[in-house]
C-alpha cells in the first residue's frame, strides 16, 4: 500500500512538472490563434519551399500545434518533432541575437543551418537574414545564448 502511495506521488509530480513547462513552453513560441509558424508547415522548409499547412493535417508537439501541407510531412515531423521546430521558437534570428528580442517573422524567409530552421523578419525594407548573413557565426552564438534566457 506504501509503495502505491509513493507511485501515485510520483506519477502526479511527474504530470505537474511536465504541465508546468509546457505551459512555459506555450508563453515564450511564437504563435498565431495557437498554431506556429502562423500555419506554415515545418517539414516543407526542409524541402526548400515553405507550404502553407492546412488545419486539418495537423499535430500538436509539446503543446504547440503545426500544421502541415501533407499527410506524410506530418508523419515526419511526428517521428521526430524537433529536427524540424524552428529555433528560438519561431522568432526571428536575427533579433534574438543582435537584441534578444522576441520580433515577428516572414514564414517566408528562412534559413536551414546545421539542420536547424531560423526563421527572419521581412518588411518595411528589412530583410533581417540578409543582416543575419552578414554575421551569422556571432549571431548565432548570441542567439542562442540570448534564448536560454527565456526558456531557463
Amino acid at each position: 500500500m506504501k509503495k502505491r502511495i509513493i507511485y501515485l506521488f510520483i506519477c502526479l509530480f511527474s504530470l505537474a512538472i511536465f504541465a508546468q513547462s509546457e505551459n512555459k513552453r506555450l508563453t515564450h513560441f511564437n504563435l498565431e490563434n495557437k498554431i506556429a509558424i502562423q500555419g506554415y508547415d515545418p517539414v516543407s522548409y526542409f524541402k526548400g519551399k515553405p507550404l502553407k499547412g492546412k488545419k486539418e493535417i495537423s499535430t500538436t508537439f509539446q503543446g504547440v500545434k503545426y500544421n502541415f501541407s501533407t499527410s506524410a510531412n506530418k508523419e515526419m515531423f511526428s517521428k521526430n518533432p524537433t529536427v524540424y521546430e524552428p529555433q528560438f521558437g519561431g522568432w526571428c534570428a536575427y533579433a534574438m541575437g543582435a537584441n534578444g528580442e522576441k520580433v515577428e517573422i516572414d514564414p517566408e524567409t528562412f534559413k536551414i543551418l546545421d539542420g536547424k530552421l531560423y526563421l527572419f523578419y521581412n518588411a518595411y525594407f528589412n530583410n533581417t537574414l540578409k543582416s543575419w548573413n552578414k554575421d551569422e557565426a556571432n549571431l548565432k552564438a548570441k542567439a542562442e545564448k540570448n534564448w536560454k534566457k527565456f526558456i531557463n
